[in-house]
């Protein structure tokens, strides 16, 4: 018998690190080549990390809740000599991080989103609360020589002289996560039941890139309109042929009008490049949509969202909330946005300030849409109403890009027929 130590695998985009939420297996168990070995969660997504030896667990080199740093020992096996493990001995223990785990971890789980964006009439059936189990990464069996090349890895790494070490974090090391603080535990101040939660790696990393987005001078402009038009373009769109069983909503409708109201302000979409201090400007909109989740903001994006018709945009936001409530939102998807919108309307919220997605110009957010008394052809009647707020980058684009941006959004809103005086 001989002990293989499998390493924490570099999970993509060019993360450094994982948190252990839970082991999938126990010292002593006998595991299967690719047999899900532990659930971690990266600063996006959680992932299920495959075994790439066929053996028995020897030992488990850290604990739920405890941050790894990428190469950090992170299971070893015991295998016996001689067997089919796909490993070749000649390599030695010393491993680059199995490739096999970064093909599942392409796949890359989101679990438990909150779709922020359907229409504030639709919230009792939106998929406002999606829960997903998170699936299990399918990872073909390769042959003994494939195993080799794709489980393994390239060959020995460069001798260093040690090995990377794990990286507790304070309160990390507690199981379960959640630990009620009794009086006089660790010189606790306050009274008994205080509770403590461990932030986890998507909230961490959505709380440090909301203290960038704030550092950024930024400004909300708010605008109510009657939407009243653009409810009813909707309803007569759902009975359309080529709309019929498509789930057409205010986002969608607000997300077309977002698409083309940047043509006529194209900044909106830019970035500044803080280490040349250009504006860059990309070919095409990457149009993402706020997703909460119980371990924090996620916001994955609709890639070339301007060039889409309004049925293929439904589908595309369709698809991003089957895709989120499957939990098969990777990394990839959750990078290289353009422009967000944020719908916190199906929550009976009407205007909120939202903050900067990090590398983003704009943010707009849709306030919940009510029927309210509202002035309409010199009388008062009563309306389709929402708030929109728009946050932007000032250092991008000024006050009169962002009033146009915002004005324009509105009118197409308010009367979809605009839409043609600005595309």
């Amino acid at each position: 018998m001989s002990v293989k130590e499998f390493p924490l695998p570099d999970l993509g985009e060019g993360l450094t690190e994982s948190e252990i939420v839970a082991w999938k297996v126990s010292v002593g168990d006998r595991v299967e080549l690719n047999q899900i070995i532990a659930e971690v969660e990266t600063a996006k997504a959680l992932v299920e990390v495959p075994s790439p030896f066929e053996g028995t667990v020897r030992a488990l080199h850290a604990e739920p809740g405890q941050t790894l740093d990428v190469g950090a020992p992170l299971v070893s096996f015991e295998v016996e000599d001689g067997a089919d493990d796909g490993v070749d001995d000649s390599v030695g223990d010393d491993l680059e991080p199995a490739d096999a785990a970064v093909d599942a971890v392409e796949q890359a789980r989101v679990l438990e989103p909150v779709v922020v964006g359907a229409r504030a009439e639709d919230a009792a059936d939106a998929p406002s609360e999606i829960v997903g189990q998170g699936a299990v990464s399918a990872v073909a069996t390769p042959t003994k020589e494939e195993r080799h090349e794709v489980l393994v890895g390239r060959g020995p790494k460069e001798q260093s002289g040690q090995r990377p070490h794990r990286r507790p974090r304070s309160g990390r090391l507690s199981a379960p996560i959640v630990r009620e603080r009794a009086g006089g535990d660790q010189g606790a101040s306050s009274g008994a039941g205080e509770t403590r939660l461990a932030a986890s790696g998507v909230r961490r990393r959505t709380a440090e890139a909301m203290v960038r987005s704030a550092a950024v001078p930024q400004v909300t402009e708010f605008l109510t309109v009657d939407v009243t038009r653009g409810i009813r373009l909707l309803d007569r769109l759902a009975a359309e042929p080529e709309f019929r069983g498509r789930r057409v909503t205010v986002l969608t409708l607000a997300a077309k009008a977002l698409c083309i109201a940047l043509a006529a302000t194209p900044d909106a979409n830019a970035r500044w490049d803080d280490a040349t201090d250009e504006i860059v400007t990309p070919p095409g909109v990457n149009l993402g949509i706020a997703v909460a989740t119980d371990r924090g903001l996620v916001v994955p994006n609709i890639r070339d969202a301007d060039g889409m018709r309004m049925p293929d945009l439904a589908d595309a936001i369709r698809s991003l909330v089957e895709t989120a409530r499957a939990g098969r939102s990777t990394p990839a998807e959750l990078t290289g946005g353009t422009v967000t919108i944020t719908n916190v309307g199906v929550f009976g919220v009407d205007a909120g300030t939202p903050l900067l997605n990090p590398g983003e110009t704009a943010i707009l957010a849709l306030g919940a849409v009510n029927r309210r008394p509202w002035e309409h052809k010199n009388a008062v009647r009563l309306r389709h109403v929402m708030t929109l707020s728009l946050t932007f980058d000032h250092r991008v684009i000024d006050g009169e890009q962002g009033s146009r941006l915002l004005r324009d959004i509105a009118r197409i809103l308010a009367d979809p027929a605009s839409a043609l005086a600005v595309a």
